[in-house]
């Protein structure tokens, strides 16, 4: 398929674990282990069509306030494909960084460890990026970045944009030019609020573990057509 251009950058809301679970008569861990596992799927479509900046919002702190058992479900799952020999297999076939972004004081340790350990496996590699935001939340990552910024300045070290953005958790993530959000949900919930200053915004109606390659083209299609003008 053509695509007039593509995004250099794209990420993911993955929306629709658990109401997809529920439609389908299965627990709500089924649900999300078809998500985790789709993300996956979603990270090689993006890499076939040489997109090699790509982002999921794993886990908000919000998500953290669900029941025990979901919550739970969740970390065992992440905890699984960190260690999955089938992603590894694919990060590293595809040379793929990973960067672990948000607090990692609101996760497990074994699961911090096995995610940072990820990390510092694919350390070195170049051209490609996957971003797993986990733990994330916009209003703490802008809170972060404003209490170190201070603390800088207050050091003598210039007051600068860029060096706000380089306090952020998110600071190894650019500028994104286009957000995808599942589920039918239309509105961002406080997701990378920096980067997403001039995305573009593509709103699914498919609940995630329903989405396929060919919602992804739909999106691209439709990313092409836009003007991006970028306030000029």
């Amino acid at each position: 398929m053509a695509f007039e251009f593509l995004p250099e950058t794209i990420a993911l809301i993955p929306d629709g674990n658990r109401r997809w679970a529920h439609q389908h008569k299965m627990s709500v861990f089924n649900g999300y282990e078809l998500g985790v596992g789709k993300f996956i799927d979603f990270s090689r479509w993006c890499m076939d069509y040489g997109i090699n900046n790509v982002s999921v919002w794993a886990l908000s702190p919000e998500n953290l306030k669900r029941n025990r058992n979901e919550v739970r479900a969740l970390f065992t799952i992440y905890k699984k494909v960190a260690n999955d020999r089938k992603m590894l297999d694919m990060i590293h076939d595809n040379r793929a960084r990973v960067n672990i972004i948000g607090k990692s004081s609101l996760l497990p340790k074994d699961l911090y460890k096995a995610l940072h350990q990820l990390e510092l496996e694919t350390a070195h590699y170049r051209g490609r990026t996957m971003n797993l935001l986990i733990g994330y939340g916009g209003r703490e990552d802008i809170f972060h970045a404003a209490r170190n910024f201070a603390n800088d300045v207050k050091k003598g070290f210039g007051a600068t944009v860029e060096r706000f953005k380089s306090e952020l958790l998110s600071s190894a993530v650019p500028d994104l030019d286009l957000i995808i959000r599942t589920s039918g949900e239309r509105r961002l919930s406080g997701f990378m609020p920096w980067q997403s200053y001039y995305s573009e915004l593509y709103f699914s109606n498919k609940l995630w573990p329903d989405f396929t390659k060919r919602d992804l083209n739909l999106a691209l299609l439709e990313y092409g057509k836009r003007e991006r003008r970028f306030g000029r």
